[in-house]
């Protein structure tokens, strides 16, 4: 899909209150583009909502929306699809994160998670794609997955399910399209500096203010923006990418999970015991 110009084009971004999804609507408005916006958070959502307007290109609607929730989503796209035939661009970016093994995840945990990160995504192309798919005049659906999503550690034993849900559901869903002039590009996002680092829930051993404090240390240090995200999704969607890493790291995952996949796994193992000897050597 040609995104140099989005003028009349329909955007649809979930999570759009911050961090990837702010950046990523703001980018479509600047090249044109009406959004339509929703996210759990209702003062984020119209702080991206406000400076939407404030440029004065396209148009903007709203809605606090928890994706997880089925019936919340079906009304969302009855109230969008009463504005618009269908939307030219489904970003769906709403994630959450765990940080713990499976052992220490609880059942409620993994509800949580999966709701948000892959019923959330299933649902955006439930109730989104077949509209675009009816009209018949192409687009592109974006599905923000993360390097967890071809690499997994046990430390983010349910974020990387997830991740490699999102992964193999847009492989799977860009197959199923190819013959509609519909991409789907799932992005995945290595050390980005957002918002998910303080928001995310930690468990098992690991859930400390101290690991918590080191977490976001590494990704302040790494300083890979949302804004700089922004700009190679737009990328990735021009070149009609089917995976689209973001970030060196996140590439050089992607191809050393491809040709040495047993080094891969050492190395995890080697960064996650490193890590934990660092926070020990300091509280003690």
């Amino acid at each position: 899909m040609d995104v140099s110009n989005l003028d009349g084009k329909t955007a649809l971004v979930t999570g759009a209150g911050s961090g990837i999804g702010q950046q990523t609507a703001l980018a479509f408005a600047r090249r044109g583009a009406n959004l339509v916006l929703c996210d759990v958070n209702k003062e984020g959502l119209d702080q991206t909502a406000g400076r939407i307007e404030s440029m004065g290109r396209g148009t903007v609607i709203s809605q606090v929306v928890d994706v997880a929730d089925a019936a919340q989503m079906r009304d969302f796209a009855a109230f969008v699809h009463e504005r618009v035939q269908a939307v030219d661009i489904l970003m769906n970016n709403a994630g959450v994160a765990i940080g713990g093994g499976f052992l220490d995840t609880s059942l409620e945990d993994w509800d949580w998670i999966l709701g948000v990160n892959l019923r959330g995504v299933i649902h955006g192309c439930h109730f989104f794609v077949p509209k675009m798919v009816e009209r018949a005049a192409g687009g592109h659906v974006i599905n923000v997955a993360s390097a967890a999503g071809y690499v997994a550690t046990s430390e983010l034993a349910a974020y990387c399910t997830t991740k490699f849900g999102v992964v193999g559901l847009s492989e799977a869903l860009r197959d199923e399209l190819a013959g509609s002039g519909i991409g789907v590009t799932a992005i995945c996002p290595g050390l980005i500096n957002t918002p998910i680092t303080r928001a995310a829930k930690l468990v098992g051993p690991d859930a400390t203010d101290e690991m918590r404090e080191e977490m976001v240390r590494v990704y302040e240090r790494r300083a890979y923006t949302p804004e700089r995200v922004a700009r190679n999704i737009l990328k990735a969607v021009q070149k009609n990418r089917a995976v689209a890493p973001i970030a060196a790291e996140a590439w050089i995952m992607y191809y050393a999970k491809r040709l040495f996949p047993g080094a891969v796994a050492w190395l995890t193992r080697w960064t996650r015991e490193r890590g934990r000897a660092r926070m020990a050597n300091a509280q003690g």
